[in-house]
């Protein structure tokens, strides 16, 4: 099997721009998910990538050749040189696989029963932590509205953990269309004035949303909920960042869903 070495190579010069660049991914309706963790998880969701990506020292590795047997996919091998350029993680582990991107917001939201809405949360690693404890806490579907840092870039990826595989995850050219299609109810983190999360019932369908730290969610998106959340804080604490925050909303739904089924 040939190795390709040449930085020039118009597929590993894709593949580098698939990785950086936003209006390619869109367009092609592709992305790069780099590292063994990632790859696994995302066979572990049943799927299979468009292409796999391994360099010379990843052929060496036990983990990573076990990976590439499990894809049933044939490597494209890169020089180490030539990996490391395409690749954007500053050490990458010779493992990558470029995959095809899921649907829209409007069939994300036809089976959603528990969704986050991001509305403007710019920050990739905030966007990647909200995705990582939404599959954690048994959300389906993640959406997310314009301004919003591109779920599939991949700080993005990287920070989820895999948490992308256990979702729907889409983006909504108009969230307030898109919160307008959710068949539950809706709760916006607000940062004062709402209701203590544990006094509410946040049992049956429900979509959070979430919007940027500063700005909050738009007069719009928070315009179509039916409920207002505000986290208790100690005295003289202004604000939780919003991935922390997001992490406490959904682990209290878990909560009270864990001791309704444990008191049944």
């Amino acid at each position: 099997m040939s190795l390709l070495r040449s930085r020039d190579n118009p597929r590993v010069r894709r593949w580098r721009a698939l990785a950086r660049d936003i209006r390619l991914r869109r367009r092609e309706r592709r992305a790069l998910l780099e590292g063994v963790h990632l790859l696994a998880a995302y066979l572990d969701s049943g799927a299979r990538p468009v292409a796999l990506l391994i360099s010379e020292s990843g052929e060496r590795d036990a983990e990573t050749a076990a990976l590439v047997r499990r894809a049933q996919l044939d490597p494209v091998r890169l020089s180490d040189s030539a990996f490391r350029w395409m690749a954007d993680a500053q050490a990458p582990t010779g493992l990558a696989a470029e995959i095809p991107l899921p649907d829209d917001a409007a069939a994300a939201m036809r089976d959603a029963t528990h969704a986050v809405f991001l509305d403007g949360i710019q920050d990739a690693g905030n966007v990647g932590a909200i995705l990582r404890s939404a599959a954690a806490f048994g959300v389906d579907t993640a959406v997310l509205g314009p301004g919003c840092a591109d779920p599939w870039s991949p700080k993005v990826l990287r920070a989820a953990m895999g948490g992308h595989f256990a979702l729907r995850v889409a983006e909504a050219p108009d969230l307030p269309a898109a919160l307008g299609e959710f068949r539950g109810r809706l709760a916006c983190a607000v940062a004062r004035g709402g209701a203590a999360p544990a006094s509410l019932d946040l049992s049956g369908p429900l979509g959070w949303i979430l919007g940027a730290e500063g700005q909050g969610v738009s007069p719009a998106a928070a315009a179509l909920a039916a409920l207002q959340v505000t986290i208790p804080l100690a005295r003289g604490t202004e604000s939780l960042n919003v991935a922390a925050a997001a992490a406490v909303l959904l682990y209290e739904r878990a909560r009270q869903l864990s001791t309704r089924g444990a008191r049944s």
